[in-house]
């Protein structure tokens, strides 16, 4: 006698997701992003989930994941600081912006603080050229970065002490 299984509520969560985008073409897209939205990253055990559901392939999946910056495997820090690197932004001081939160945090683009607090991240373009160097931070945008309100922002939004 087969064993029927019940998913699991975070299955379940990630089926919905997959329901609710499926009449679109091409659903794979906004069923990562309704998926990290909803976990804060694209948990490991998603993707074969979503590629069955979605009859694609797990390297298909994964590839999707790996390949666009915004996706993570891992999930954040309470507070994501992205640090705008596009071509306006490194004209105006971008370089500098980022050296000065990665020493201030302690850590590289990717990873999150010891205390958890904080995730920094590299983005390409946050569309605020005209007011370079740019950054956001939980969503935030943010122009005309300089060193000072940079931290500024880390200590106000995410409660990093200097």
């Amino acid at each position: 006698m087969n064993a029927v299984t019940t998913p699991s509520e975070d299955e379940a969560r990630i089926l919905a997701a997959v329901e609710r985008h499926s009449h679109r073409d091409g659903p794979l897209i906004e069923v990562l992003h309704e998926v990290q939205a909803a976990f804060g990253c694209i948990p490991a055990g998603s993707v074969p989930v979503i590629a069955r559901a979605l009859n694609l392939s797990r390297a298909e999946v994964h590839g999707v994941v790996t390949f666009y910056h915004h996706f993570r495997s891992k999930a954040p820090g309470r507070h994501v600081l992205q640090i705008c690197r596009a071509e306006s932004c490194q004209a105006a001081g971008g370089k500098a912006i980022e050296a000065h939160a990665k020493k201030r945090l302690g850590i590289e683009f990717g990873q999150t603080s010891a205390d958890g607090r904080v995730t920094l991240e590299a983005v390409y373009c946050l569309g605020l050229c005209a007011c370079s160097p740019a950054a956001m931070l939980d969503g935030e945008v943010h122009g005309r970065v300089t060193r000072e309100s940079l931290d500024s922002l880390i200590d106000a939004g995410a409660g990093v002490k200097p």
